[in-house]
């Protein structure tokens, strides 16, 4: 295969969209102005026609010379009616490895570069048929693996939340028009723009972006899952939970005490809410150094989770009260916890708790029997409604969609802190340039994220972690 040159504008570029290893069918994309043309070189339909039409599909041959390479079925379509907006051409032939790095060589041979990662979807944003959040939602697409972060993805790649970032953008774009036409007629000391006025237009600019911040925490769970910690004393049955949980046998469970040395993670989706279990070493006073270090590994976990399982034996509960306490001296103010009370099978009656230390969030307390798989739904439905609980969609205004992404976050963030530097600066009558300044930076920030603004390293580092034929 020809190696990878700097793709220019103008170039044709080719890929496979499917990944590369034997199936039934696979995809090669070709985009580009001379895409049509280079097809037509190796594409024989058996349909004579004098030209390929787009929007249908064509049964025919790819050739080398006289030989043979597959029977595949290719489409069409023209500029600017296409992903790209440029003349593209799909050949859907057989998945053999051989096949597709045959047709992608033919291509290449006939004037084709391949593509990078992203390549299609960074002409795509390039030639104007979705801005840079919407072709980044393709990524988030591609990479969802649960039915909340495929409902984000397909929302922001349909424009919603490039609507809200517009909208923020264009009101203040006509704000800031009014101080720049005061630096033109500065020396007639004349005065556009209002400045209670655009006080009250900061007091609304930056509580929507502080919404859109807020949402962060809600967005990146919907996206990449939930971490629960499944924490407590040895042999209490966490190993025994995890894989009732998930419904497979992926922890090693035994009645010596300290089986489990390290973390074990294991994922399954609730409610559409992709939640990741770790299973941790239990907490006790270790007798050997790597127990030593799987304790401590424990703790790290109970440290930065935002909810915890907390498994007691139900048939010692005189171990409850220091399992507590002992708890509370490590936890975050804002962790959930849940109590589980396992070995329920054991005891007539669940035990009581001793009162619950005031820096503990306990969501809730259950009963249940982990080896005997009873009552591991209510468990689940737990699990589901904390997370509700912790994230309150009424915060959102109503269709609002929940930030997903680090890159727009960030740039809301900066935008927010010009906001401040120009509140600031009217409360202190700064001259109106210096204002100016620091309104363009925060129009900068917002605009980056539409890709309104955008720089060559801002484009190759988002387009860098797309798969490629996308």
């Amino acid at each position: 295969m020809t190696h990878i040159k700097n793709i220019q504008k103008n170039d044709t570029i080719c890929a496979p969209a499917c990944a590369s290893a034997n199936s039934a069918l696979s995809i090669i994309r070709l985009s580009g102005p001379s895409a049509h043309q280079i097809l037509r070189k190796i594409f024989c339909p058996t349909q004579k026609s004098s030209d390929l039409c787009p929007r249908k599909l064509y049964f025919g041959r790819i050739y080398d010379g006289s030989r043979l390479i597959d029977e595949v079925m290719v489409h069409i379509a023209v500029a600017p009616a296409s992903f790209t907006g440029e003349d593209t051409a799909e050949i859907s032939c057989h998945g053999s490895s051989y096949i597709v790095q045959e047709i992608m060589r033919l291509l290449v041979q006939e004037g084709a570069v391949p593509a990078g990662p992203g390549a299609f979807s960074q002409r795509a944003f390039l030639n104007g048929k979705m801005d840079l959040a919407q072709t980044e939602a393709i990524a988030d697409l591609i990479a969802s693996e649960n039915q909340a972060a495929h409902h984000l993805a397909v929302a922001q790649m349909k424009g919603g939340f490039s609507k809200e970032i517009r909208k923020l953008r264009s009101d203040l774009v006509d704000f800031a028009s009014l101080l720049e036409l005061e630096l033109d007629f500065s020396e007639e000391d004349l005065i556009f723009a209002d400045r209670r006025r655009l006080l009250d237009l900061l007091d609304r600019l930056q509580g929507a972006i502080q919404t859109l911040c807020d949402s962060f925490s809600l967005g990146n769970v919907l996206k990449n899952g939930l971490p629960v910690a499944i924490i407590g004393p040895t042999n209490a049955g966490k190993s025994t939970l995890l894989n009732a949980l998930t419904g497979e046998e992926r922890a090693i469970v035994s009645e010596v005490h300290g089986t489990t040395r390290d973390t074990i993670e294991e994922e399954i989706t609730l409610d559409g809410i992709r939640f990741r279990f770790i299973d941790t070493a239990g907490l006790r006073e270790a007798k050997e150094e790597i127990e030593r270090m799987g304790i401590e590994r424990s703790y790290q976990k109970i440290r930065t989770a935002s909810l915890l399982l907390l498994v007691l034996d139900a048939s010692q509960p005189e171990s409850f009260g220091a399992q507590i306490q002992n708890l509370a001296s490590v936890l975050n103010a804002d962790t959930q916890l849940i109590i589980v009370l396992n070995k329920s099978d054991k005891v007539h009656t669940p035990p009581p708790l001793p009162p619950a230390e005031a820096k503990l969030l306990v969501y809730a307390v259950t009963s249940l029997s982990a080896k005997f798989n009873r009552d591991i739904d209510e468990l689940k439905n737990l699990l589901t409604a904390a997370v509700h609980s912790r994230f309150d969609s009424s915060l959102l205004p109503q269709d609002a969609i929940p930030v997903t992404n680090l890159r727009h976050v960030h740039a809301l963030q900066q935008a927010q802190y010009a906001l401040d530097a120009v509140r600031e600066g009217l409360k202190s009558e700064l001259p109106t340039d210096l204002i100016v300044q620091d309104l363009r930076q925060a129009l900068h920030d917002l605009g980056s994220i539409t890709g309104e603004v955008a720089t060559k390293e801002i484009l190759e580092n988002i387009f860098a972690k797309f798969c490629i034929g996308k």
